[in-house]
């Protein structure tokens, strides 16, 4: 867990003023990998990473941002903030974003300072992004004196990302990370909001495989995917009237309508609409206590999203190779947005320290680089500090 005594000290130092502290987890996703922004269902954790915001007010109407991570200091004015979204390119565009939509929706803010510090390994697949947006969320909420229910500051940050930032993420991190509950998953239906906390087994650890290999949402492969699936929804809404969304839509709407959509597109929907079947499953696997089931489910999710959504990559691959074939590995797979980024592991309990270990030599055995290698815990969502 990140020290918040820290930057509250920090804080302290660079501004002269103390401040509430707020807390926000990273997230990793068991199953359940770009089903979010076409309505399905998704299963993600909260993680024992997190990102820590202090803020105290000012009285010159500017909109002062730290990063302690960058030591690097970012400054607004807070009518520039409400205004049409201009982002820098740079970190500071995340809690900027969030800002101006708390804005646009009539929450009025004054000046402020406000500190961020992570541990969130940043580009690998955990949510960095979404943990600093609703840390910066709850304290901005708090300086302005605004109570809001989790679900809606996940939404309020998932806009920030979509319409500030420019990424194309879906609602997923943004809600576990705000709604996550310790020792559970939560199965979200991402068109109703409606969530249901699943009780992760107490012998069971994730592990979390970091292969080295970043990427980026508001560039790149992210962004041509999720234009391929939306390409195919288009399609299937044309096809088969009644479709809202993808996740409306059957493999046989999606078969009778192949030839209308680009191949690309119809094999990104294949990979959702089965996606979204396993998730359902994996619920039913983790409510009867069938790990071996959850396991496989893991297994296919991972060949669906290499070869279907072709969003893999060879250092990726080679990761969940070395962890099926190592004691004590429940299932692994792809886990984020792909291009990169990490493998979400079970693990039993016992073996969670040796399959660590073999993991990071034989990964560096088979690639020359060494993995950062993460036994987790499911927490809590966002949060005061008390």
């Amino acid at each position: 867990m990140l020290c918040t005594e820290k930057i509250l000290t920090l804080h302290q130092q660079h501004f002269g003023q103390t401040g509430p502290t707020f807390l926000a987890p990273g997230r990793v996703n068991l199953i359940g990998e770009h089903t979010d922004y076409t309505g399905g269902f998704v299963l993600p954790v909260a993680i024992d990473f997190c990102t820590v915001a202090v803020i105290s007010p000012r009285e010159d109407g500017k909109a002062v941002f730290f990063s302690q991570n960058y030591m690097e200091q970012a400054e607004y004015s807070v009518g520039e903030l409400a205004g049409t979204p201009r982002p820098r390119g740079h970190w500071s565009d995340y809690p900027a974003g969030v800002a101006w939509s708390l804005m646009q929706e009539g929450i009025a803010l004054g000046g402020f300072n406000l500190s961020l510090s992570g541990n969130v390994p940043l580009g690998a697949g955990l949510s960095s992004s979404a943990s600093a947006e609703v840390a910066t969320a709850l304290a901005l909420l708090a300086c302005a004196g605004v109570s809001m229910p989790q679900e809606k500051i996940a939404v309020l940050c998932r806009r920030a990302e979509n319409e500030y930032v420019g990424a194309k993420c879906g609602i997923m991190d943004q809600f576990v990370v705000s709604c996550g509950a310790e020792g559970h998953a939560l199965l979200l239906d991402c068109r109703s909001l409606d969530y249901e906390l699943l009780p992760v087994p107490e012998d069971v650890r994730i592990v979390i495989c970091n292969s080295m290999v970043r990427h980026a949402h508001a560039t790149g492969g992210y962004g041509n995917r999720r234009d391929e699936v939306e390409a195919g929804q288009r399609a299937l809404q044309q096809c088969r009237p009644g479709i809202e969304l993808l996740r409306d839509a059957t493999l046989e709407d999606l078969e009778a309508c192949a030839d209308k959509m680009p191949r690309e597109a119809y094999l990104r929907c294949r990979h959702i609409l089965t996606e979204n079947r396993r998730v359902l499953e994996a619920r039913g696997a983790l409510l009867q206590g069938d790990l071996a089931r959850f396991g496989a489910l893991m297994a296919e999710a991972h060949i669906s999203f290499r070869d279907d959504f072709a969003s893999s990559c060879e250092e990726v691959d080679t990761l969940v190779e070395i962890a099926q074939k190592l004691p004590g590995c429940i299932g692994a797979r792809i886990t984020g947005g792909g291009f990169g980024g990490c493998t979400v592991n079970l693990v039993k309990k016992d073996e969670a320290e040796s399959f660590m270990q073999a993991v990071r030599e034989q990964y560096k055995a088979a690639t020359g680089i060494t993995a950062d290698v993460y036994i987790c815990l499911a927490s809590a969502g966002a949060r005061a500090v008390k």
